[in-house]
């Protein structure tokens, strides 16, 4: 199990559900709402633990406190002293845990960023359609929607959910869709921090990838089918 584990965001993965009403596709969380999991782990909340700005002023302004302690007598001094808490608060927030948009620029070349896209896609395109035939959807469109941190000094958070266009809303993932997403959005030569590093140099953290339903095969559909039989298969055995 990975220590920091990707945010697959989905009712039965939130805390505060109504956090995820939604009015228009993609629906976007980061800066907005706090998403707290309703399972991952210890890794998953801290890790959005460390997103809500409040927690981490406090945190870059410990050694104010430690300071006042250990010299008391200057402790009413050093509470008055606003602009070098603001000097370290801006140097955590922009040098600490940000790149300068130089650095981010020189994270991967455009030629490189291409060809993550295009993987993303093609990655994206397949879980979608692996879940549409699943369902037996044959309209409407569905989105795989990836939002990420832009903390580089930090382990990635992405926040995942498949939204649909029909309502709107994000969909209530089973079990075997969310493993989907684990086990193919994410690996070499695209992981999680890849995305990071291409995010960052490209400039954007939000990624939505549509996909419409009709366009599932017949192939796939009939794989799905198989899939569904073989676990209904695997269950009326038992353990």
């Amino acid at each position: 199990m990975q220590l920091w584990p990707m945010f697959i965001v989905t009712p039965e993965t939130v805390l505060n559900r109504s956090a995820l009403e939604m009015r228009q596709v993609p629906r976007k969380f980061l800066g907005r709402v706090t998403l707290w999991p309703a399972r991952g782990g210890a890794g998953l909340w801290l890790r959005v633990f460390l997103e809500v700005e409040i927690w981490r002023y406090l945190l870059a302004l410990v050694p104010f406190a430690v300071a006042a302690v250990i010299w008391p007598d200057y402790a009413i001094a050093i509470a008055q002293a606003p602009l070098p808490m603001l000097i370290l608060v801006y140097f955590v927030e922009s040098r600490l845990l940000r790149l300068p948009k130089a650095r981010r620029m020189a994270l991967m070349d455009r030629a490189e960023v291409e060809r993550g896209l295009d993987l993303l896609r093609a990655r994206s395109v397949q879980i979608l359609t692996k879940i549409a035939a699943g369902r037996g959807l044959t309209s409407g469109t569905l989105h795989l929607v990836l939002e990420q941190s832009d903390m580089w000094r930090a382990p990635p958070l992405t926040y995942v959910s498949v939204q649909s266009e029909q309502g709107p809303e994000i969909l209530r993932l089973s079990a075997s869709e969310r493993a989907l997403i684990r086990d193919s959005l994410f690996q070499p030569p695209l992981t999680e921090a890849d995305l990071l590093r291409l995010n960052l140099a490209d400039g954007t953290h939000l990624r939505d990838i549509a996909f419409d339903a009709g366009r599932v095969s017949g192939h796939a559909r009939l794989a799905a089918l198989m899939g569904q039989r073989q676990d209904m298969a695997k269950g009326s055995l038992g353990p």
